[in-house]
This record gives structure tokens, C-alpha cells and sequence, in this order.
């Protein structure tokens, strides 16, 4: 089969398209042919094999050489072939997943566990944008914010993939939403569900006066006590992300953030979509609120198979409103 192969950290020229073997699923698995994928900082993250400290960090990107030569967190496509043990699927399944890897090949084994249904109202290529993105968001909402019907929210960073999910998930669940997002994207945030919009380029959200009962903090690059002075006293802080750096960001931002939790009296957390357990069980329910109309994905942009460097390449770049999207090479 083709797929992106990474064989050294670096720019997206570092992703050679290469003939390599065909994976075949193991007893507990599916063998997916991938239709679509999307492109996220978690892609470029392992690409570049940045921050440094994420090399020498259990389950990190790798020490000298990358630890995954294929990239691709996100897969919306067919099932293929299954193993023995598994019951859910058979040939023909449409179905999406969050991989954490192999989105960038033409097929991709994942353990039955990881894959859900495709939601029916949607392509394949919208249903690669969800998995992650949205995954990250209902965590840091549902999970870590524990947000509650009538609470006021602001998701800071509401134009991006996960900031756009944020939002409508807010929303979904009966919060009052106030996004954070450049001017050129205030249109596009208040089309999915923002009662309120604050543009960054002319006022400062750590500022404006109001108070929140959840801030989950997407774009990064506060300092804590701005975003404590927006909170009510018993709120919460969920960090996402932060800015990206060569040496240790965006981790330092949220170990920082962490590191205060048990000083204040808001809640602070780290919404964890790699190390949650629970992620076809939250497709399910993702799966639920696309196919009842209360989210829909946003797609910037769509690049074919051919073009997945030039994909990240431009997801990189940080200025993507919603998701960047890529179709598959069959």
C-alpha cells in the first residue's frame, strides 16, 4: 500500500509517500481502508519531534528517530477485513476512529475498541475531522469542566478544530458561550451556537469584567492569573493547549497550570485526549449529537492524499478555522 512515511524529525518534506506492506489486522482488530484523515498540532507535533522534553517523555515522540513513521490521528473509512474475535464489524462497515497513528497510509489496523460507527449524516470527509478534535473537547467540557446547564463558558481559541467543537458542545449541553477568536472568525463562531464573541485583536478577555464558571483555554499563551481572574471562585480551568515551542512548550504552560491546582480554589485540569479510555464510547456519543443536529464539523480546507505535506504544512501555520481535511488516495 502507499503511505506518508517519517523517517527522520522535521519539516513536512520529511513525509516521503513509500510503498510499505499492507498491516494485517491482529484477532482483536479491523483492517480499515481509510477514506479521509485530517491534520492537527498532533501530527506536527511528532513530526518535528517537538517540544524536546516530549523525546525523552514516557510514550513521547521518540528519542533520536520518530516512534510512529506513520502518521495520522484521525481515520474515516470502510472496514476492510476483520480478526476472529471481533463481533461489531464486518466487511463494508463505514466507520470512524481516533488511530493516533496510520491515517496517513491507505489502510490502518485498529483494535475494535477504538472504532465507531460512522455518524450516517456525514461524508467521510467530515467525519475525519471529528474524532480527535471533538474527543479533546467533550473531555475538557463534559469530563474535566463538568459543565453544568445555565453556567457561562468561555472557550478561548473558539475558531480552531477543537474550539469550534468546544462551542457547540457548550452549547449542546445548555451553557451560555462566549468565544474567543480573532475578528476575520467572529462570523464563523457565532454561526455555531457563541452568544457572545470576543476578538482578541481589540479587547482582552482577562479584562472585560466578566466572570465564568468554566474557561477551557484552547489557544494557551495566558499567564494563570489572567485566566483565574475571569473565573468565578469555585470555576474551573481546563488547559487544551498553549503555544508551541522547540524546547518545552506547550508543556510548560500546562504543567505550570497544574502545578498550581492545589494552591487556588477553581479547578484547574489538562483535557488528556491520548490517555483517555474511554474514546468509542465518547464517539457514540459524539456520533449521537451530529446525527441529532446539535454539532456539525467545520472544515477549512480539503487536500488530496497527493498533497499531505502541503496539508500540514498549512495546518501548521495556525491561522486553519476548523479542521483540515485530507481525502484518501482510492
Amino acid at each position: 500500500m502507499k503511505a506518508y512515511v517519517l523517517r527522520s524529525f522535521g519539516s513536512p518534506d520529511q513525509l516521503v509517500l513509500s510503498d510499505v506492506e499492507r498491516p494485517v489486522p491482529r484477532d482483536d482488530e479491523v483492517l480499515v481502508r481509510v477514506r479521509a484523515t485530517s491534520v492537527q498540532p498532533y501530527d506536527w507535533h511528532f513530526m518535528r519531534g517537538e517540544p524536546y522534553l516530549s523525546r525523552i517523555m514516557g510514550g513521547g515522540v521518540g528519542l533520536r528517530r520518530p516512534r510512529i513513521p506513520v502518521l495520522g490521528a484521525d481515520v474515516a473509512g470502510e472496514v476492510e477485513a476483520t480478526g476472529k474475535d471481533v463481533t461489531l464489524f464486518r466487511p463494508g462497515d463505514e466507520v470512524y476512529a481516533m488511530s493516533l497513528q496510520g491515517g496517513f497510509g491507505e489502510y490502518v489496523c485498529l483494535r475494535e475498541s477504538e472504532v465507531a460507527p460512522k455518524p450516517g449524516n456525514l461524508t467521510f470527509e467530515q467525519a475525519a475531522a471529528v474524532p480527535m478534535a471533538a474527543n479533546t473537547a467533550l473531555i475538557a467540557l463534559r469530563d474535566e469542566g463538568r459543565v453544568q446547564a445555565g453556567q457561562k463558558v468561555l472557550v478561548n481559541g473558539a475558531s480552531g478544530g477543537v474550539g469550534t467543537f468546544a462551542v457547540q458542545l457548550a452549547k449542546a449541553f445548555g451553557a451560555h458561550v462566549t468565544g474567543v477568536c480573532g475578528g476575520r472568525n467572529a462570523a464563523l463562531v457565532r454561526s455555531i451556537g457563541a452568544d457572545e464573541i470576543i476578538d482578541h485583536t481589540k479587547e482582552d478577555f482577562a479584562t472585560s469584567g466578566q466572570r465564568f464558571d468554566l474557561l477551557v483555554d484552547v489557544a494557551g499563551g495566558r499567564r494563570l492569573s489572567d485566566c483565574r481572574r475571569v473565573l468565578a471562585r469555585k470555576g474551573a480551568y481546563v488547559v487544551v493547549g498553549g503555544p508551541a515551542g522547540r524546547w518545552v512548550q506547550p508543556a510548560g504552560h500546562m504543567f505550570a497550570a497544574l502545578a498550581s491546582a492545589p494552591f487556588v480554589p477553581q479547578r484547574i485540569a489538562r483535557a488528556d485526549v491520548v490517555r483517555c479510555g474511554s474514546n468509542r464510547a465518547n464517539l457514540l456519543t459524539l456520533t449521537g449529537l451530529i446525527e441529532g443536529g446539535e454539532i456539525i464539523p467545520v472544515i477549512d480546507r480539503t487536500f488530496p492524499f497527493g498533497e499531505i505535506p502541503a496539508a500540514v504544512r498549512y495546518q501548521e501555520e495556525g491561522h486553519a478555522p476548523g479542521k483540515v481535511v485530507v481525502t484518501g488516495s482510492l
